[in-house]
């Protein structure tokens, strides 16, 4: 009889802690995402390069002269989360395109210096945004991300000024190539001598929208 009744009394405890269970769930309310966290998660801003409205420009400075060339963009875009800095995106300029006037010298750069046949693009991955970029008007930020050229990576900090104007931003990213210490050939000779760093700047200009967030 004893049994019967302790058994009795734990089901009937059972019972009770799996309705007090029961209820809790389902008076418990809808978890409803707040404002501010919704707009976290759709606050990155993208914005893409126009390669028809792009160029990259170089100089290279000599014991003669100062070199000039440029070089084509195949394609760009870069998107950042603005309260945190954090980029991504790709632009990738054809190292094939690259010319300075001089055809001896162009045909030396693309053979022996650039290799170009074996390294036909130069890429850049951003991963971090320092500063604040306006949602409109002019920005002075750093760009930090990794260069990619003649088949080896480098870490790589470029200056940017950009403006952003509705749907549509233009801007300038300026930043060197310590080409020699990159492992590049030294194109110098016993009468020309040339700096192991070449200065360039990246004309852009392209739309600006919003990143598509994954689901």
């Amino acid at each position: 009889m004893t049994r019967v009744r302790a058994r009795s009394l734990g089901a009937a405890i059972l019972s009770i802690v799996g309705l007090v269970i029961f209820l809790s769930a389902a008076a418990a309310p809808p978890r409803i995402e707040s404002p501010r966290a919704a707009a976290a998660s759709t606050s990155e801003v993208a914005l893409t390069l126009d390669p028809a409205q792009c160029k990259v420009h170089w100089t290279l400075d000599s014991t003669l002269h100062t070199v000039h060339g440029t070089f084509n963009l195949k394609s760009g875009s870069v998107h950042f989360d603005p309260s945190t800095g954090k980029a991504g995106g790709e632009i990738v300029v054809f190292a094939t395109s690259g010319e300075s006037g001089n055809d001896s010298r162009d045909k030396r750069m693309h053979k022996e210096i650039l290799e170009t046949a074996k390294y036909p693009e130069v890429v850049f991955h951003p991963t971090q945004v320092e500063g604040q970029v306006a949602v409109s008007g002019p920005s002075e930020v750093k760009l930090h991300g990794t260069f990619s050229i003649h088949g080896t990576d480098h870490d790589l900090i470029a200056l940017v000024h950009a403006e952003l104007a509705g749907d549509h931003w233009t801007g300038t990213g300026k930043f060197e190539v310590p080409y020699v210490t990159w492992g590049i050939k030294d194109p110098s000779n016993f009468f020309l001598k040339v700096k192991h760093v070449v200065n360039v700047e990246l004309e852009m200009s392209g739309a600006t929208k919003p990143a598509q967030t994954a689901p």
